[in-house]
């Protein structure tokens, strides 16, 4: 092992209960404050509440809703929802968030929830994945790394402001499946 080289911390993927709900709204915040200056208005940067955060994924996961959560050294580090959409929309079921700390990246946290939350969607009869990645997200490589092919572009309403969006699709799921085992 190099002596220059950190430790690699064992990372584990499970769904969320509602206690972990701060720890995630804590992951959202950060997140979102590190990756998006510059891509959404600075107010609503400065202006995200973890308490209300917290409370929208408590009361998501006490609802059944598919949240995933990776832990690395007892903490949580990244976070995926999910959910199955109705017909019309660009794949049978969404990947609605997917959040990893910047110290986590690079280390196949990202690849893990994806490949869970993918499943999990497959488990509930989805045959087809889709996400939407900010056009000007530089992470959008990360997406087509793991098979997905930009499929749509729109925009969507962020602090007041029209953000372009593309729509990343997984046709069939087992497309991303297959590539997040690798």
């Amino acid at each position: 092992m190099d002596p220059d080289e950190p430790d690699m911390v064992p990372v584990t993927v499970d769904r969320a209960d509602p206690a972990d709900a701060a720890d995630i709204a804590r992951v959202h915040v950060e997140v979102w404050r590190t990756a998006y200056p510059g891509m959404l208005p600075d107010h609503t940067l400065t202006g995200l509440s973890g308490p209300r955060i917290a409370w929208h994924y408590e009361q998501a996961i006490r609802h059944g809703a598919l949240v995933l959560v990776a832990r690395g050294g007892g903490t949580v580090v990244g976070f995926a929802t999910g959910s199955r959409r109705p017909p019309g929309a660009p794949g049978d079921g969404e990947i609605e968030t997917l959040y990893v700390l910047d110290d986590w990246r690079e280390q196949g946290v990202g690849r893990s929830l994806m490949q869970k939350a993918a499943r999990a969607l497959r488990a509930r009869s989805c045959r087809s994945l889709f996400l939407w990645v900010l056009a000007a997200n530089p992470s959008r490589w990360f997406y087509e790394r793991l098979g997905g092919r930009p499929a749509l572009r729109s925009t969507t309403r962020v602090g007041g402001a029209s953000v372009p969006q593309v729509a990343i699709v997984w046709n069939p799921i087992e497309r991303l499946i297959s590539q997040a085992s690798d």
